[in-house]
């Protein structure tokens, strides 16, 4: 039986998904804008952001803005929640993942970004990175990995500015975390891991207009990554040696393939039937694996992969951003009236 998009079931998910969270996403309560950016840029995916309605887009757009941190100096940059009490400035802080997904969130609703705090929100980028070139979450102390050093390449990107950046110390950062198999992992000494090669790789070619990539990745680089990478698929794709396919990977890898000019040499029929065969029919989502519970995370990014395959009903993906290729040219005009300023 030939396995079809139920692309119906999909949008109604992700019209569900902006109204109420399901209570087993509680835990993810507190990065709202992370959702709700897997769901509005699913529906785009899905040519579907025309349900929503021209009010509800307004709401949207008003309420990421709630959540922007302005004129803070180094704690600049869109927080997770608006949980956090506009009278209590000193809790309120910018999150590199959440200042981008707010962004692209924003592209993909047609805003122009004219709201943006850029020069503030810069600050608070180069005030998250480190010594070692690898960038922290948040200002007053987190994570710090290969994630976040993407966070900030995108953000940085999208802004068109990178003087918050120090791109030497990054693309060192980088290097370092490229492992003796050729992936890359989340840092220096890390296992190589699918979603760690994706950002590293993403952000170079986010930075293309100030170095050459062909410089940074090698001949025999990309070589061992473009192995490491084909090495990945089982059907679907994992994000490491022993691990069995999971459906984010058909992006994480996927993408990384692509930017690489290589993804058409990875067997597309299968990694679409493993995709396909995660969709949840009754109620719409995809999930990590078959025959389990569908999540925001794993549709959006399966509906990804699936662009990527060039699957039929789908808008075609920006892979560098993780956006439509709509909301990218939509970006590409603000960049033009930016530059004409």
């Amino acid at each position: 039986m030939t396995l079809r998009l139920v692309r119906e079931k999909h949008v109604k998910y992700f019209l569900r998904l902006l109204h109420i969270m399901p209570s087993n996403l509680t835990d993810f309560d507190s990065t709202r804008p992370m959702i709700a950016y897997f769901a509005f840029s699913g529906l785009d995916l899905l040519n579907s952001l025309d349900e929503i309605g021209e009010q509800a887009k307004s709401e949207a757009i008003d309420w990421i803005y709630g959540l922007q941190v302005e004129g803070a100096g180094p704690r600049s940059g869109f927080q997770s929640s608006t949980t956090i009490p506009k009278d209590v400035p000193e809790y309120q802080y910018g999150h590199l993942a959440m200042t981008y997904t707010s962004l692209v969130t924003l592209l993909i609703l047609d805003d122009d970004l004219s709201r943006v705090d850029r020069q503030s929100i810069i600050e608070g980028v180069r005030a998250c990175q480190n010594p070692d070139g690898s960038f922290t979450a948040m200002v007053m102390g987190c994570e710090s990995d290969m994630r976040f050093l993407y966070c900030a390449s995108c953000v940085s990107a999208i802004l068109d500015d990178w003087s918050g950046v120090d791109i030497s110390r990054a693309i060192d950062y980088i290097l370092r975390s490229i492992s003796y198999d050729g992936g890359i992992g989340q840092g220096p000494g890390l296992e190589s891991h699918g979603g760690s090669t994706f950002c590293a790789v993403a952000s170079l070619f986010l930075m293309r207009e100030h170095i050459n990539i062909l410089e940074v990745l090698t001949r025999d680089r990309l070589a061992r990554l473009k192995r490491w990478c084909l090495m990945r698929q089982d059907g679907g794709f994992n994000g490491r040696p022993g691990k069995p396919s999971d459906t984010c990977y058909s992006f994480w890898v996927g993408a990384t393939l692509e930017l690489l000019e290589f993804l058409n040499f990875s067997d597309a029929e299968q990694n679409k039937t493993f995709i396909l065969n995660t969709q949840d029919t009754l109620v719409g989502g995809l999930a990590k694996f078959d025959n389990t519970r569908p999540d925001p995370l794993h549709t959006y990014l399966g509906l990804c992969g699936l662009s990527l395959l060039r699957q039929p009903g789908l808008c075609s993906i920006n892979p560098e951003l993780n956006i439509s290729q709509r909301a990218y040219e939509h970006l590409q005009r603000i960049h033009k009236k930016w530059r004409s300023e």
